[in-house]
């Protein structure tokens, strides 16, 4: 079962139902995954609520943003390597990257209220509610059957990531070197197609999602693979969102 989130791979869950499938209640299991999700995502929320607030304020310093942004990157890293501490790892996470999501998108939308005065408030509500939608709508077309994750259609999620891993991977190298990619970051038609098309991708990353946190559940993994299929889905949700952000503020440079 191949997929295109770093979190989640066939040997992920491989071999746990000869262990745990002769007792169910330490088992993995939707349900559980889902309240894991639910309370990761109240983490996150509370302390980008919180970060919001404080930069918004002057309280917190500019160097909080990387440093909750190479935190949280590090603990991604624990819980994908030791998926056995993600009860612990998971959490933390969230916290992290609540925080450099609350600074990120406040000090996105007071750049661009810098730039275009009070004309077009409220982008970041406008990409939490597009992510949820979004989630809801890929959800809801999983659940009814309306798209079926084949092994063709996760092929093509999983190239298409990666290619869109290797574009950001190189614009980021060039970056260095104070060569500046265009099409990725202007607001040029092109450059919205392209954002267009990377919020597709993460949006049918969701189904693959869905479908291996489903496999994780029939092959009876242990249960701290709630929180590590959880941590799984919350890494696509924080890539869908800030590919949005990206995406409206191209569109809002173009009025």
């Amino acid at each position: 079962m191949s997929t295109s989130n770093p979190a989640f791979s066939k040997e992920t869950f491989a071999g746990f139902e000869q262990v745990y499938g002769a007792n169910r209640s330490v088992a993995m299991t939707v349900q559980g995954t889902i309240g894991k999700t639910f309370a990761l995502l109240g983490i996150l929320t509370a302390t980008a609520l919180w970060a919001w607030n404080q930069t918004q304020n002057q309280q917190l310093s500019m160097a909080v943003l990387p440093a909750a942004g190479i935190g949280g990157f590090i603990l991604a890293l624990i819980t994908i390597f030791k998926p056995s501490a993600s009860p612990w790892t998971a959490p933390v996470y969230a916290a992290f990257e609540g925080v450099f999501l609350g600074s990120l998108s406040f000090l996105v939308e007071a750049g661009v209220r810098q730039k275009f005065g009070n004309e077009y408030p409220g982008i970041a509500l406008q990409a939490v509610t597009l992510t949820c939608g979004t989630l809801f709508c890929m959800l809801f077309a999983y659940a009814s059957g309306l798209i079926k994750v084949t092994e063709r259609l996760r092929a093509g999620v999983v190239a298409a990531t990666g290619a869109i891993a290797l574009v950001y991977g190189i614009s980021l190298l060039l970056s260095l070197f104070g060569v500046r990619v265009p099409f990725l970051y202007d607001a040029s038609p092109v450059s919205i197609g392209i954002s267009m098309v990377v919020v597709g991708v993460a949006a049918f990353n969701l189904l693959l999602d869905f479908d291996t946190i489903e496999y994780g559940a029939r092959r009876e993994a242990p249960k701290y693979m709630e929180w590590y299929a959880a941590f799984g889905l919350i890494l696509t949700l924080v890539w869908l969102y800030l590919e949005f952000l990206r995406l409206l503020r191209k569109l809002q440079d173009r009025r």
